[in-house]
């Protein structure tokens, strides 16, 4: 993985989180994917349960919620890579209503893993809200 790499992979995973669309959230990942929304939960595994947690479809605890189209923002941006490793760092935003004013803050930091065709392995997010 280079720098490069990582923030194409990063601007495409802001790009699925936008549309909800399967097949680009699906392609960001390896099929044995580990996904952990907090680096204390157990992981999410396979590319299958990803796609179903992020689209709120998961019976899983940490499964996540759908935002409303234009409700969320986000901008990442990769600090180090080394080997098929890289930490990120960036900020998501989000708003109430479609295009209001931003309400929530959070500063992220990823810890992601690849595998050799540039899918994300294994994916930690740490984060706090801004106050």
């Amino acid at each position: 993985m280079d720098h490069e790499s990582a923030q194409n992979w990063l601007d495409r995973y802001v790009a699925a989180w936008l549309s909800y669309d399967p097949d680009d959230i699906s392609v960001l990942f390896s099929e044995d994917v580990a996904y952990r929304y907090h680096p204390y939960d157990e992981p999410i595994v396979g590319r299958n349960a990803v796609v179903a947690s992020w689209l709120g479809q998961s019976e899983s605890g940490d499964a996540s919620t759908l935002d409303a189209p234009g409700t969320y923002g986000g901008e990442y941006s990769p600090v180090a890579v080394d080997g098929d490793t890289v930490v990120a760092t960036g900020t998501s935003r989000y708003s109430d209503v479609p295009g209001g004013p931003v309400t929530k803050t959070y500063e992220n930091c990823f810890i992601l893993r690849f595998d050799d065709h540039k899918r994300c392995r294994e994916f930690t997010e740490y984060y706090i809200r801004r106050p």
